[in-house]
């Protein structure tokens, strides 16, 4: 018996991979399209670090490379817990990456190859301790906080569908196996996640009779659900700091019909709350009703902002200028990647 909270975790991983495609990044997913850096482990990808093999719940290559840069890969990696991820999640993360990027030392003498610059960003639906926020702030690992508000919607798919496929095997009987692959094999097909150039999907033993048609039609919605908000809750912002912004539109059609219009535009952004219930909003700057993202910041950036009385303000419009003053924003646009550049400008600087 396959228990519901490893079937959330499979399917947190399955959308992150998803959204990763959709943030302009393609999904490396077998060891065929890099035979350099990874290796596949029956159905499990994995990357070659210096001193060993490392498992990868979503791998991305970014679709621009840098300028004076390497080309950029992102570990995604995704924990579906009841409590706060801790330290010991974020060092192990850092070991990965340090691991991954030391590898290209082992080969030197060999025939010139491809590097790559590996990055890492855990997402976490229950949010992390402040240990493990200080030491990702340290080491430049991304975190991403699922339990706001504004991804209720993926975390309640996700334990809907998980819930269905708990029940389903019933139907499997006593000595019946629940067919993982076969599962995640089908959410892939559903979301297109499994890269064509990669080839042909992981062979998965046919599920049969009644947990085959309560499955496929769990998988159907799932996937329904995500594609549905692509647009909007399934933003991913890139600031000019060490974290990721998860992006919510209140109306994802204006965002992109305002963005594709002007990809390049000033905004105005505001702080609502304080502590670790404040939420920050931007918009056109001058066309606030244009169309609206919604956002919350790390927790040891809002405490920072509001741990000394009468400074809250000073430290509003710091991190506006430091680490807001230009977030971009990617999105996969028919066969191409769309880039959109959102500035907070001086001329906003007295809104808040």
């Amino acid at each position: 018996m396959v228990k519901g909270a490893a079937l959330r975790g499979y399917l947190l991983e399955e959308a992150l991979a998803w959204l990763l495609r959709s943030s302009g990044y393609r999904l490396l997913v077998h060891e065929s399209q890099d035979p350099e850096e990874l290796v596949n482990d029956g159905n499990t990808l994995r990357v070659r670090g210096r001193g060993a093999l490392h498992q990868v719940d979503a791998l991305g290559e970014f679709a621009f490379t840098p300028a004076f840069s390497m080309p950029v890969r992102l570990f995604l990696e995704a924990k579906f817990y009841q409590e706060r991820c801790g330290l010991e999640i974020v060092r192990n993360a850092h070991g990965v990456l340090h691991d991954v990027n030391e590898n290209f030392m082992v080969h030197a003498g060999r025939r010139p190859r491809q590097r790559y610059q590996y990055a890492y960003a855990l997402f976490s639906t229950s949010g992390f301790t402040a240990d493990a926020q200080k030491y990702a702030l340290a080491h430049q690992i991304s975190l991403v906080d699922l339990s706001g508000a504004s991804f209720a919607w993926l975390l309640g798919a996700i334990g809907t569908t998980a819930w269905t496929l708990e029940q389903a095997q019933f139907h499997l009987g006593a000595s019946g196996t629940f067919p993982v692959t076969w599962v995640r094999t089908e959410l892939r097909k559903e979301l297109g996640t499994w890269t064509a150039s990669a080839g042909l999907l992981p062979t998965a033993a046919p599920a049969a009779g009644r947990f085959r048609d309560e499955a496929a039609a769990a998988i159907a919605g799932f996937a329904a659900a995500l594609q549905q908000n692509s647009g909007a809750e399934l933003l991913l912002g890139f600031p000019s700091a060490p974290f990721i912004l998860p992006l919510a539109a209140s109306d994802h059609l204006a965002f992109t019909t305002y963005a594709d219009a002007q990809p390049d535009h000033a905004v105005r952004i505001r702080r609502r709350g304080s502590g670790g219930s404040a939420e920050w909003t931007l918009s056109p700057l001058g066309e606030e009703g244009a169309y609206e993202l919604a956002f919350k910041l790390p927790n040891h950036v809002e405490d920072w902002i509001s741990d000394i009385d009468g400074k809250e303000r000073r430290r509003t419009l710091e991190v506006k200028e430091q680490f807001l003053s230009a977030i971009t924003i990617y999105r996969m646009n028919g066969g191409g990647v769309r880039a959109y550049q959102l500035r907070y400008e001086a001329s906003s600087l007295s809104h808040f």
